[in-house]
């Protein structure tokens, strides 16, 4: 599931996958296997990193991407087009899943999620050069507001645009704006405060 990160501001789709997008949900949509799984092997991977950087566990990003895609099975004889990319979509289911397995970690008093530390191996993106850095960021990022970490996870690795983000969250284009210049002037008040403290 770790794959590349797209580099065309997509979130893993090309510009003619995108073109074909429609038609590929409603052949998904009528129960067309080959159609559901081109969607599951096109949006599986960004889905996942999403997840990833909400839980820090590869296990569990694991099992809650797969929670996703079994909700959007589900629900794809009644998914209405809205204007909206299919993508906005799976990240609401995404959020969905996150927020109530946060739920369920609380209800069970079990480890909180700032003490959940990053599996060894390869992380689902390589955000950063070193693993120092990639750990640095995820414990930054951590420190961050709910609302902060989903507009900064969507924006800089689902590598949606502000309007797709404000979609997938919904917001205002403006407030999403807002909770980004308020998340990065956090991060980076985190980063002089860690420099300082070296």
């Amino acid at each position: 599931m770790k794959g590349n990160r797209p580099t065309d501001g997509s979130g893993g789709a090309s510009p003619r996958q995108r073109d074909d997008e429609p038609r590929l949900i409603q052949r998904a949509r009528q129960g067309d296997k080959q159609a559901i799984s081109d969607l599951y092997r096109r949006y599986v991977d960004v889905v996942y990193r999403y997840v990833w950087m909400r839980v820090r566990d590869d296990m569990m990003a694991e099992d809650l991407t797969s929670q996703v895609f079994l909700k959007a099975l589900e629900g794809l004889p009644t998914y209405e087009p809205s204007g909206s990319p299919f993508l906005a979509w799976l990240y609401r289911i995404a959020h969905a899943r996150i927020v109530d397995h946060w739920r369920r970690q609380e209800r069970r008093q079990e480890v909180a999620p700032d003490d959940t530390l990053p599996a060894p191996g390869p992380h689902p993106q390589e955000l950063l050069d070193t693993e120092a850095d990639w750990a640095m960021a995820v414990d930054l990022l951590a420190q961050l507001t709910d609302e902060q970490q989903d507009v900064l996870i969507l924006r800089f690795i689902g590598d949606m645009n502000l309007t797709q983000v404000a979609e997938t969250l919904g917001k205002t284009v403006g407030a999403t704006k807002a909770v980004q210049h308020r998340a990065l002037a956090s991060l980076a008040r985190l980063l002089e405060e860690q420099g300082g403290a070296r």
